[in-house]
């Protein structure tokens, strides 16, 4: 054990020799260093984080084959996770002549193990029943294993492909595996000393043995979604030889530039682990499946030419687009441009040409509800990003929104009850007792009609910026007004959103906590009334004015942290398991809920939105196995994470603006694109020092709790000087803009 510690201490002493990045002065960590993957594997009620080994926004990712961190056993070895949180589509098993993997459910293999180190860049277990180590690291396409072996042991290797092919001829072993729709993902593998016999593939699996005395054996191995031939160019550009450390230091000393993009000065140990290992989630999606300029679309099952703009896809919108996609805007815009170009291109190469919702490699799995990639689109454009076809984007954009179903995870064209909503100016709901007829609504996932109004309110209003850009003056009328269908369902007399029959009637005797089923799909969807009440980010204006003004808007605020459950935690959670991380009946764990923190800064009260995201982040992002409150979804949430610690938030995507929270560092340093810096310095920032007294911003005094994109664009400096009691009047009085 003490020689493989000390091989990894030199393995890491070695990279930060070739590192381009900065250090702590204070500690002489690398942004790197701070990243801990296990934040989160254990989670509060659905699905965990994953400890994932991978380079930023790159295709060759995997973790630890195992149900979950406290999972006793290993799948097998991992080669390559091909959609975000998903299995891994092939692995394999080491074995010896004195023992083998025990037969399991999904690889075929169960291996006990333990002293388990990861990092981003690198990954080491030792299998404890059979005594082999095992030493990981990838490239972008590629990746490297070393096995060392018990000594006098004859080592084999099995691998596993789920309905694929496998095959093997000297020291290769190459195949593939189906990976959604009808896209595949191939892989070719070399191991650095020959076996002495391959036993025939049984189609899912193929055993090869090396000879008795071999000590370690590499093996290196290339993926592609194009075909084996290309799997091996792609290994073959990037990975010599079989020399874990010399891949590893590459990617700790690519993952110290990507992190270190932001630094930041002050703050605990602890808040700089949470706050680097959110940025590091923030890039594992989407990921970048060009290969030497080609790439496969599962759009239309093809393979093209990328026409030297790198291809991306993996990504959930309805959770990305709300921070994750603003945060690449301001420090990687290049990338940024390229995904944008990804999604126009997934549009023309779909039948129906409507722009994507959920791509993968496979195609579009058209998840969730509403068509947000017309608010990606919208905020890039708001915040000058010029480097892609609108006429194009908007084509798809509005056809998602005006020719395909409002109806959630369906991919079908309108049809009736998008008539209505088009008539009516909202999605109806079933009366009670009411049995569905209406073809293509998901049988668990239902209709989910104020969530459906709602989101649809806010990507009409994008609609609507983008044909104004385009000089579609008819079109941006149109679509302004239908932007304000979301008060259609506000029901005055609670200050609810409300669900309405097809009759125009209020759904009656009603719970905004608990009604609508489980995840309150007959009515919203993973979160209750409450959660949905703040979902207008487009006219926040026009709610406040809904709610009756300033105070009672902040009211309404305070009353939903201070509503109780109403019921045993279990009960509502059978209801609701989405709905965790829960102040009241706020839910810190979902994305519908990431901007209402900052919504006291539209009321006159920002003290109170500072004092709230610092709670916020204090009780629920910590360092430890259960420091995420709910699906991370890919840097959905963890982006909010990265902004809020730095002390702004995005709080509507296609307004080129920035609300200001509660800096919990006390300098943060954000390069941007084209070599302009953008700093935050809270001077006395700590954990009692949370209130903004005064501010300026590029020298001028600022007394406004927002900024715009335009302030910071080509750099700039946010100073504010913090305290431990609320300066109240500080913001006060010139809300963030919002509402047409």
């Amino acid at each position: 054990m003490r020689t493989k510690q000390l091989f990894f201490a030199l393995a890491v002493a070695a990279a930060c020799l070739t590192a381009s990045c900065s250090r702590d002065g204070a500690t002489g960590r690398e942004p790197v260093d701070y990243v801990n993957p296990y934040i989160g594997n254990i989670s509060h009620m659905l699905v965990p984080t994953y400890p994932t080994v991978y380079l930023p926004n790159s295709m060759m990712r995997v973790f630890p084959l195992r149900t979950d961190f406290a999972g006793n056993r290993l799948n097998g070895l991992p080669l390559i996770v091909t959609r975000h949180r998903s299995a891994s589509a092939l692995s394999f098993a080491p074995g010896t002549d004195r023992g083998s993997a025990a037969s399991g459910r999904s690889s075929g293999a169960s291996l006990g193990y333990d002293r388990e180190k990861l990092t981003p860049y690198r990954y080491g277990v030792y299998l404890d029943e059979l005594d082999v180590s095992v030493d990981y690291a990838p490239s972008h396409r590629s990746a490297v294993y070393s096995l060392t072996f018990p000594p006098g042991a004859a080592p084999s290797l099995t691998f596993s492909s789920r309905r694929g092919e496998l095959k093997a001829e000297g020291n290769t072993v190459s195949g593939f595996q189906p990976a959604g729709g009808e896209a595949k993902v191939y892989f070719h593998a070399e191991t650095s000393v020959a076996p002495e016999q391959a036993l025939p593939a049984t189609g899912e699996t193929l055993a090869l043995s090396y000879p008795a005395g071999t000590a370690v054996l590499g093996m290196r191995y290339g993926v592609s979604f194009i075909s084996v031939e290309q799997a091996k160019k792609n290994l073959e550009s990037e990975i010599e030889g079989y020399a874990v450390d010399a891949v590893a230091a590459e990617g700790r000393r690519i993952w110290n530039a990507a992190l270190g993009k932001i630094s930041v000065e002050g703050g605990t140990e602890n808040e700089k682990t949470v706050f680097y290992t959110s940025l590091y989630r923030v890039y594992e999606r989407p990921v970048m499946i060009s290969e030497d300029g080609r790439y496969y679309s599962g759009f239309d099952n093809r393979v093209h030419d990328d026409e030297g703009h790198p291809f991306y896809t993996d990504d959930w919108i309805w959770d990305t687009y709300r921070a994750a996609h603003p945060l690449r805007l301001l420090i990687d815009r290049a990338t940024e441009s390229d995904v944008i170009r990804s999604y126009i291109l997934m549009a023309g190469q779909s039948p129906t040409r409507w722009m994507p919702t959920f791509p993968g490699v496979g195609g579009d799995s058209r998840s969730m509800n509403s068509n947000h990639g017309v608010a990606m689109i919208a905020d890039a454009y708001a915040k000058g990003l010029r480097d892609f076809d609108l006429e194009k984007a908007y084509e798809a954009c509005r056809g998602a929104l005006e020719d395909r179903s409002l109806i959630p995870w369906s991919d079908i064209p309108a049809g009736e009850l998008d008539d209505f909503y088009k008539a009516n100016g909202y999605f109806p709901a079933l009366k009670p007792g009411e049995a569905e007829t209406v073809r293509g609504v998901h049988p668990w996932e239902k209709r989910q009609p104020v969530a459906v109004t709602l989101g649809t309110s806010y990507d009409h209003w994008c609609l609507s910026l983008l044909a104004r850009a385009l000089g579609k003056a008819d079109d941006a009328a149109l679509f302004l007004d239908r932007s304000h269908n979301f008060r259609n369902l506000f029901n005055p007399a609670t200050g609810f959103f409300h669900p309405k029959d097809r009759d125009g009637n209020f759904i009656p005797d009603f719970d905004y906590r608990t009604s609508g089923g489980p995840g309150a799909r007959d009515y919203y969807d993973e979160n209750n009334g409450y959660v949905y009440r703040w979902d207008v980010p487009h006219n926040i204006a026009g709610l406040v004015d809904l709610l009756g003004g300033n105070g009672a808007f902040t009211d309404a605020l305070e009353d939903m942290y201070n509503t109780p459950y109403g019921m045993s935690r279990w009960e509502f959670y059978n209801i609701l398991p989405d709905h965790t991380g829960n102040v009241g009946m706020f839910s810190m764990a979902n994305e519908p809920s990431l901007h209402i923190p900052y919504l006291y800064n539209y009321a006159g009260q920002p003290w109170r939105t500072q004092k709230r995201i610092r709670n916020l982040l204090e009780q629920w992002f910590r360092n430890d196995l259960m420091g995420v409150p709910g699906d991370e979804d890919g840097g959905g949430m963890t982006a909010f994470v990265v902004f809020s610690q730095a002390g702004f938030y995005p709080v509507t995507p296609g307004s080129p603006t920035y609300n200001i929270g509660s800096p919990v560092f006390r300098r943060v340093r954000m390069e941007l694109d084209g070599g302009a810096v953008f700093e935050i310095e809270a001077a006395n920032a700590s954990p009692d020092n949370k209130y903004i007294q005064s501010a300026t911003l590029n020298g001028t005094p600022w007394n406004k709790p927002w900024f715009s994109h335009d302030d910071i664009r080509d750099g700039g400096k946010l100073t504010l000087v913090m305290g431990n009691t609320p300066n109240r009047a500080w913001g006060a009085g010139e809300p963030p803009p919002s509402g047409e």
